[in-house]
């Protein structure tokens, strides 16, 4: 018997982690289900993370700006306050805090502006750029811009006042400046607090991810190891309740498999035994007859062994051949070749085939097919050994001067063809009528030689073609007290 294994390993095996994983794309081979589940689990991580330092890097910049910013505007009313009019001219004082607020730290350059209705510099640096148009600005509310002052970038605060003189209220634009070298230091600092524990979770995280996926596929690698370690000879179901619940279909289909493996199996040790059984007995008659041959002198009584020799070479045959079409019919599980044929046709064409022997008995045989189409989808082959199993059982029971008749026609039933081969013999009592469908089972009492395999094969190429076998009575015409038998077969006309 083949080992199973291989094809039961090659299923498995896509589901297994393998013993080293390579995350590198290979073409040698199905992927493994680990490295699938590893991937789409890794590959997200991964996009992610560097979207997660971009985020983390605006935010930082947020954070960062926020308490500089309110710096600035403290910087900004602190220099509204001074500014004064003198002899009718605005002019700015800063007393000595204002100044240490202006005064530049280590890290950043300060600068400040005011500028008066007209554009003339009224203090500060000249270098400050104003505001464009675009930028909304509005007495009393301090606004921020990003600008640039010799090259540096800069932070910049603004506001409008609104200076009362003589000549009326006029707007007054003060204006702050700050580079960004603190800012930057901020937020560099908020970057490395929550990037560098990431470089030392993420390895932690594939480590448990891969522990994790391991300890999963566990149950699928027992599994394997138990297909694995199986005999050859060992087409035993997988227990179902052993494996995970995500494979239970999986492992329900190969238990199938093996079902039918099983039967397989069986049928051919089944064929072997019946086949050397049934062939012992003519086999061993043809040696008697041979040695028998040997020792005639007459040639009268030679040449009646040799006739008995050819007769028994004949049954030999002829039960070898219905062996070969019974192991063939019982191992196919569907149709080879499905097309359309004239149940009709082929009825004819066998009863033909089969008059010369119907006359050396005195038999009628004669075959009904109706007008109407008689057509079907199944296989030719098998259709035609069919005929010819009915038409030879019913010639070989039915006496001399007997009739058979074959008769193909339509069901009551839509979609339903009827066979039935009726013939004038001794029929089959009730009790044996399901016996005789058995392999090699014969009536007693019948002096008709036969192999016992006709109405098996009947029987597998109706349940080939989807339909079923039935043995009936067949009343005598002439005499309504006798019966023959009729053998009828339900066959679909099935589809293409």
């Amino acid at each position: 018997m083949a080992d199973v294994r291989p094809a039961l390993d090659a299923e498995l095996q896509q589901l297994l982690p393998p013993e080293s994983y390579d995350l590198r794309p290979t073409s040698k081979g199905p992927r493994s289900l680990f490295g699938e589940i590893l991937d789409w689990m890794l590959a997200p991580l991964l996009l992610l993370w560097p979207m997660s330092i971009a985020v983390t890097y605006l935010v930082a910049q947020s954070i960062a700006n926020a308490p500089f910013d309110r710096s600035l505007e403290n910087s900004v009313q602190a220099i509204a306050q001074q500014i004064k009019t003198v002899d009718g001219a605005i002019s700015l004082t800063l007393p000595m805090s204002a100044r240490q607020i202006l005064r530049a730290d280590e890290n950043d350059t300060i600068y400040f502006q005011v500028v008066g209705q007209r554009g003339e510099l009224i203090a500060g640096d000249k270098d400050l750029p104003l505001p464009i148009d675009g930028d909304p600005l509005h007495a009393g509310v301090v606004t921020y811009r990003d600008s640039r002052i010799a090259g540096n970038e800069v932070r910049i605060a603004a506001t409008l006042i609104m200076h009362t003189s003589t000549n009326g209220s006029h707007p007054i634009l003060v204006q702050v400046a700050e580079t960004l070298e603190k800012r930057s230091q901020l937020a560099n600092e908020i970057i490395k607090g929550v990037i560098l524990p990431q470089f030392i979770i993420l390895p932690i995280v594939v480590v448990l991810v891969w522990f994790g996926l391991s300890r999963g596929l566990a149950p699928l690698n027992a599994l394997q190891n138990r297909i694995r370690n199986r005999k050859s000879d060992d087409i035993s179901p997988i227990e179902e309740r052993a494996a995970p619940q995500e494979i239970m279909p999986l492992i329900s289909s190969f238990n199938d498999v093996l079902y039918q493996l099983e039967d397989s199996v069986q049928s051919q040790k089944r064929f072997i035994a019946d086949a050397a059984h049934q062939l012992k007995t003519p086999l061993a008659g043809l040696r008697m007859q041979a040695e028998l041959a040997q020792r005639e002198s007459s040639p009268e009584e030679l040449q009646r062994s040799l006739e008995q020799i050819a007769d028994s070479s004949t049954r030999a045959t002829r039960l070898v051949q219905q062996l070969l079409s019974l192991a063939r019919m019982e191992n196919t599980n569907k149709l080879s070749e499905k097309i359309l044929i004239d149940l009709s046709q082929a009825a004819v064409d066998a009863t033909k085939n089969w008059l010369p022997a119907a006359w050396e008995k005195n038999i009628d045989l004669g075959c009904q097919t109706h007008d109407r189409s008689n057509k079907i989808y199944g296989n030719p082959v098998m259709l035609k050994e069919l005929f010819h199993n009915l038409l030879d059982n019913a010639i070989k029971y039915t006496p001399p001067n007997g009739v058979v008749t074959v008769d193909v026609r339509h069901a009551n039933q839509p979609g339903l063809m009827i066979i039935e081969v009726k013939d004038t013999g001794p029929g089959i009592p009730p009790e044996e009528r399901q016996r005789v469908l058995e392999r090699f089972y014969r009536v007693l009492g019948s002096d008709v030689e036969g192999s016992g395999l006709g109405l098996a094969i009947v029987k597998e190429i109706a349940t080939q073609h989807g339909g079923k076998l039935e043995i009936l009575e067949n009343v005598y015409q002439e005499n309504p007290l006798k019966y023959g038998t009729c053998m009828r077969i339900y066959l679909p006309t099935g589809t293409p």
